[in-house]
């Protein structure tokens, strides 16, 4: 590890492990529940199918095994943690689901209230059971998220309450660590990296990642960054389009976003590392969602799924054809944001489609006719 705290440890939380590199001190009291160190892993079997005899290799950082399930963590314990360090009694945030799961397990393990506005009837099952299980106030609003989160900075700006959607810094300062964790285990920085694109806090805390984590460790040499490569779904790509989307639709339902609060940061992110933030349709987002599943084994939320899709609509639109034939190595990673856990009800209908369930009596002979 790169890291120059002789005293991190993997398996302390993103927090101690990264101290050094996060605006905390010893007043900071630590609210963890041992996130990050999530696994890097390489995807043979989707190299293989399309990029078979290259020099490119895919890894997979599976953020869904963070311990509400997703990506939020990381900037959860940082942001919860500074909350409890200036006194706050409780914290609220709008959310399409995972910023509430996270948001109400964090805030139960330090002792505080919290309070969610989540879109009345656009909350996958499994994420709004979490935000009730650990004791949150959850609100239901007619509306999408982004009348959610105006509704929550209004709020904020009236009552003594912490805001802890990702336009808190803190929750950028801790996400950014998945950066860290990435070039720990290459051992040196990715060639690419392809991401879902929704409320943009993520591309945001990534590209600052990597920039903090080259400029402090000399020994990565002056390797180019990363290119960002980050993808919305197409009927909720207001930064693609170039202006909000006022109904956003996708069956991604954690980037169905129309109007991105880090919006202007993630164009940097795009510009300054030469990336793109392009669009994939459903179909490709639920393409790649069954491959992750049935040939990498890795269950992942729809809208995780939407980094993979953009890869593979880019090796088949040929983009890498000429870095393929060049010889050197090259690492692309790709963001998985979320469990498929999450969203229950679209593995079942997607599995469904491809292998119907059998109905048979219970007798073997009727069952082998199906093996």
């Amino acid at each position: 590890m790169f890291s120059n705290n002789n005293n991190s440890n993997k398996y302390e939380g993103v927090i101690k492990r990264y101290w050094e590199y996060l605006p905390v001190s010893e007043k900071t009291p630590i609210v963890t529940l041992y996130e990050g160190n999530t696994p890097l892993i390489e995807a043979k079997s989707l190299q293989q199918k399309f990029l078979p005899h290259s020099n490119i290799k895919i890894y997979l950082k599976c953020e869904g095994f963070n311990p509400t399930g997703s990506f939020k963590d990381r900037g959860m314990t940082l942001a919860i943690s500074k909350a409890k360090e200036e006194n706050a009694e409780a914290v609220i945030c709008a959310s399409t689901g995972n910023t509430a799961a996270s948001a109400a397990a964090y805030a139960a393990r330090a002792g505080l209230k919290c309070v969610v506005l989540v879109p009345s009837r656009a909350i996958a099952l499994g994420k709004l059971s979490q935000a009730l299980i650990h004791g949150s106030r959850v609100i239901a609003i007619e509306g999408n998220f982004d009348v959610a989160l105006e509704l929550v900075r209004e709020i904020v700006s009236r009552y003594p309450i912490t805001l802890v959607n990702s336009i808190n810094p803190y929750r950028i300062e801790g996400q950014k660590t998945a950066s860290f964790e990435i070039i720990d285990a290459l051992g040196r920085v990715p060639d690419y990296q392809f991401m879902p694109v929704g409320n943009a806090g993520n591309i945001t805390a990534y590209w600052k990642g990597y920039k903090e984590y080259v400029s402090r460790n000399k020994q990565l040499g002056e390797k180019k960054l990363p290119r960002m490569m980050g993808f919305q779904a197409a009927g909720a790509a207001p930064i693609v389009l170039g202006h909000p989307v006022e109904n956003p639709e996708t069956v991604a339902t954690a980037i169905r976003i129309g109007k991105p609060a880090s919006w202007e940061k993630a164009v940097a992110a795009r510009d300054e590392s030469g990336g793109v933030i392009d669009t994939v349709t459903d179909d490709e987002i639920l393409e790649a969602y069954y491959l992750l599943a049935s040939l990498e084994g890795i269950f992942v939320e729809p809208a995780s799924a939407a980094s993979v899709a953009g890869l593979i609509k880019y090796v088949r639109a040929g983009y890498f054809a000429e870095v393929s034939e060049r010889g050197d190595r090259v690492d692309i990673v790709c963001i998985l944001t979320g469990h498929g856990l999450k969203d229950p009800d679209i593995a079942i209908s997607t599995a469904e489609k491809i292998y119907k369930i059998k109905h048979v009596p219970p007798r073997i002979e009727e069952i082998r006719k199906y093996i």
